[in-house]
């Protein structure tokens, strides 16, 4: 019997082979009248919809599978557009079909297949071209076609349909493929052959539509392609496009200007982009000034340095310091603030460690760790009493730190021993500034006066010491990228220039390390800062100089603070927030500046947030509620960038403003209370424990999603504070959201009432965790609704099985309660009775000591369970622990 059954099967399988290809020949004869043409054609449209299935029925016959492939051969040439659109659906399908068959048929797709889509990609029907694109994606996405079938067979094609001499519509749909084809191709397939022919279609004088299309598209040719590429070969034809006559196509070159800059090198984004995008954001089309300005605070970005902002995104999003090598060396220039607290640099100190990044004075003005002024290393503050100099000091410092040289500093060279230089040095110098503390009249600021208020002391060595300095500072330049060097050159610097002015005989100028600015400029330079082409990275003190540090010559700017981003694109971003901008630009300007603003503030540096400060103040107090919610959502990453000292004192009271704001605002704060509680000291988180519960309050009641997200935070700020703050005000939150209306918000919450007892009993706090457990009992247990009950035995079940207190404990205190609603009038509390009991409580070693006091009790109550009369309740009882467990959460 069984041999006749496989015998009749095999007979129908090829029966139906020759009935298909019947069907389809037939079919296609023309035969006369419209009802009956009509009738034939659907029937080969049944036939290309059903090809997949009889492709699985006769996979298993190398013969009877080319006969089925042959039949989608002759099918590809049907004369109707409708057919060869349905068969063109399929073509992905089948693809996918015969790449898991290709031990069997290795060669099928790339024999059968490909031919069909490549050639239906010049169908002259817009349909099934459209068809045929959309399914060479999907199978480029799948990574169905071979390398060797895209660079002979479909770029070919490709190449064809966009040679000057092609039919315009066919050009246009070509090059629209091809741009979306090059993100899936490697990059020397896309260097090699789309890439001239990409560079010639920019050019295209003829066709607008073709420039657009390559615009839009920009971005993508050069993430592939690299950077060497796109600097020598689509940069021109960048600029090209970004003066094109046509406003749609500069409009598209502005919102792939941050890809193409990702793709450049630093020094061609400065001098070449810049002014670029600086034309651009001055357009006469207001289209592409609204383009331009969406993208300003992406492209400010692409300047972002981790070495000089300390911080990096990760592909996860995450936002972590750059790792660096600790080391004594790496504070040992850093001197005290007037609390005894060192304040290292950006660069040296990690977000967790921000505490000691930043001093304030009374006006909250940010003070950074390195030196900005003269001869000294020390940091003058003007809330301090009068400062002192020390050179000897310092000179002392830097000894100590060439002899603790750590040789980890694997990045570089070892510096050179400059000791005894320094020390024939400390001399004239400690002379000098002793001198210049006496002076405390106020002297003017240009560099003449500056030069002739100098010590008039000379040293009797100045030529040689000249000579001296000069050598060290040669030893110097190759190590120039270390701070802690360019603070040594810094001093050396200026004395150099001390010594040439003491001796008349040498009065040539010395290069400085950056060649391009001279040795001196006068002290209000900083002033002069904001006017200059690019904003620079403050590296010393914002505060007021003092009337010492007047009179003491600064070492060019360039020199201690490297630039940053050109200024004219932060002066107009800093517009942005400019109310007639959204009249003349776009209404919605704010929000975008609001959405790149941390961005800005990681590329501009903690150092120059007071750049941005007032820009994000306006933005906070903007009157539409998109642009606060958007900051509210960003707060946390702003906090993480610029470290727990400016986060307390600027973004602090904008947080607190967020939480009394609109509930579309303060969803933005609620999403991320957890990442910006825990930046802040525990001082100020702590002052959060009393505004927690105000987030129980909505605009609208029906918001359980606000409350849901509540819950879902207080598990994770659960970490932040002590045993004691949790029990006296997470606590009572806990029980309020257990008790809530909907059942999404009471679930999550009994997840939060477990996270507290496990804090609990972890802190050693059982007298308080016992306390709870006998609120839970008397609130839960003992309610009288049964969605009550039903959630002491989720609670309990979730306590056994995250262990969150010793079993004595639960057995002691939480089980006889369990165990007592066995026998609750309700099934939907017996079925998490049962499943608590049976799938958890009973695995617990424990319970399965001999002499456990409640194992027998356990056995007959679950017993009592397995007979019960509803089903469901029987069915947990019985459940094997260890098969795959059923989600009783819609029990809920």
């Amino acid at each position: 019997g069984t041999e006749v059954s496989l015998l009749v099967e095999k007979v129908m399988k090829r029966l139906l082979v020759h009935v298909l290809d019947l069907i389809y020949v037939h079919s296609y004869m023309q035969l006369p009248g419209s009802v009956l043409t009509s009738v034939l054609l659907l029937s080969r449209q049944i036939v290309a919809r059903g090809l997949l299935d009889v492709l699985r029925e006769f996979s298993d016959n190398e013969n009877d599978f080319i006969s089925v492939m042959e039949t989608v051969a002759r099918m590809s040439e049907d004369g109707e557009p409708t057919v060869r659109a349905e068969l063109m659906e399929q073509v992905p399908n089948i693809a996918m079909f015969l790449h898991e068959s290709r031990p069997n048929f290795p060669a099928a797709f790339s024999r059968y297949l490909v031919p069909i889509v490549v050639r239906y990609l010049t169908d002259p029907n817009n349909q099934v071209r459209k068809t045929s694109q959309a399914a060479l994606l999907v199978l480029l996405e799948q990574g169905l076609i071979s390398k060797a079938d895209m660079e002979n067979k479909v770029c070919p094609v490709l190449l064809d349909l966009t040679e000057p001499s092609s039919d315009d519509d066919y050009k246009i749909e070509a090059v629209a493929i091809m741009c979306k084809v090059v993100t899936m191709l490697s990059k020397d397939t896309v260097e090699n052959l789309l890439l001239p022919r990409f560079c010639d279609l920019c050019s295209d004088a003829r066709l607008f539509q073709v420039r657009k299309v390559c615009a839009a598209n920009f971005g993508e040719f050069c993430s592939i392609v690299g950077q060497e590429a796109t600097e020598k070969l689509l940069m021109p034809k960048f600029f090209d496009l970004c003066s094109d006559t046509l406003w749609g196509i500069r409009k598209a070159c502005a919102e792939c200007f941050m890809v193409v800059s990702n793709s450049t090198s630093p020094e061609v984004r400065r001098a070449k982009l810049s002014p670029l995008f600086i034309s651009l954001i001055s357009d006469q089309s207001r289209w592409v000034r609204q383009a331009a300005f969406q993208s300003l605070g992406r492209f400010i970005s692409t300047f972002a340095n981790p070495s000089s902002t300390g911080l990096h995104f990760r592909e996860d999003g995450a936002l972590p310091d750059v790792p660096r090598c600790t080391s004594d060396r790496a504070v040992t220039h850093t001197p005290p603030n007037q609390d005894g607290r060192a304040t290292p640099s950006p660069e040296h100190v990690s977000t967790a460690d921000a505490e000691d990044m930043n001093h304030f004075d009374n006006n909250h003005t940010p003070v950074s760790g390195e030196m900005h002024h003269g001869f000294t290393h020390t940091l003058y503050n003007s809330s301090n009493s009068p400062p002192t100099t020390n050179n000897a000091k310092n000179t002392k410092e830097i000894e100590q730190t060439d002899e603790n040289f750590n040789s980890f500093h694997y990045w570089r060279s070892p510096l050179p021993d400059i000791s005894g230089e320094l020390e024939m040095l400390s001399f004239q110098t400690s002379e000098e500034v002793t001198e210049k503390q006496e002076k405390k009249e106020e002297v003017e600021l240009e560099e003449e006066e500056c030069e002739d208020n100098c010590p008039d002391s000379k040293s009797s060595h100045g030529k040689a010491t000249s000579d001296q300095i000069q050598m060290v500072l040669d030893c110097l330049q190759p190590h120039m990228d270390d701070p802690d060097v360019q603070a040594q050159v810094q001093v050396l610097a200026a004395a150099l220039k001390a010594a040439q002015l003491d001796s008349p005989a040498d009065s040539s100028p010395v290069n400085s390390p950056t060649e391009s600015q001279p040795d001196v400029q006068p002290e209000n330079n900083t002033e002069s800062l904001s006017e200059s082409e690019s904003v620079e990275v403050q590296s010393g003190s914002e505060e007021s100089p003092t009337e010492e540090e007047q009179t003491m010559e600064t070492p060019p700017a360039s020199e201690s603070s490297p630039n940053v981003i050109p200024q004219q694109l932060l002066d107009q971003y800093l517009s942005m927030t400019d109310p007639a901008r959204a009249q003349t630009v776009d209404t919605e300007i704010a929000k975008h500046c609001a959405f790149s603003l941390p961005g800005v503030a990681l590329t501009l540096g903690r150092q120059n947030w007071h750049c941005l400060k007032d820009t994000y103040e306006t933005l906070a107090t903007d009157v539409q509620w998109k642009v606060r919610r958007t900051l509210a959502f960003s707060i946390h990453e702003l906090a993480v960038i610029l470290g727990d000292q400016l986060t307390a004192a600027d973004l602090v009271p904008i947080f607190n403003g967020f939480l009394k704001d609109l509930d579309e605002v303060r969803i933005g704060v609620l999403k991320h209370l957890y990442d910006f509680l825990k930046l802040l000291h525990a001082d100020k988180r702590r002052e959060y424990l009393y505004q927690l519960q105000e987030f129980m309050v909505t605009d609208n009641s029906r918001n359980w999603r606000f409350r849901y997200e509540l819950a879902e935070q207080l598990i994770l700020i659960i970490e932040l504070y002590s045993h004691h703050d949790v029990y006296d005000y997470l606590r009572q939150i806990a029980l309020t959201l257990c008790s809530d209306k909907v059942s999404e918000v009471r679930w999550i919450s009994y997840k939060l009432v477990v996270e507290i007892l496990q804090k609990l009993y972890t802190c050693g706090a059982d007298d308080l965790g016992l306390n709870f457990m006998n609120e839970l009992t008397v609130r839960f247990c003992h309610c009288s609704k049964w969605v009550g009950r039903q959630a002491f035995a989720f609670i309990c079940q979730a306590v056994v099985e995250e262990d969150c207190m010793p079993m004595e404990q639960f057995s002691q205190h939480l089980l006889p309660s369990l165990l007592s609603l066995s026998s609750d009038p309700v099934a939907n509390v017996r079925v998490l009775v049962a499943k608590a009991l049976r799938q958890s409580v009973m695995e617990k070693a424990y319970f399965k000591e001999p002499g456990c006091a409640y194992s027998d009790e356990l056995e007959d109550t679950v017993m009592a369970l397995q007979s019960d009369k509803d089903r469901d309740v029987r069915f947990f009882a019985s459940l094997d622990p260890n098969k795959g467990l059923m989600d009783t959460a819609p029990l809920m």
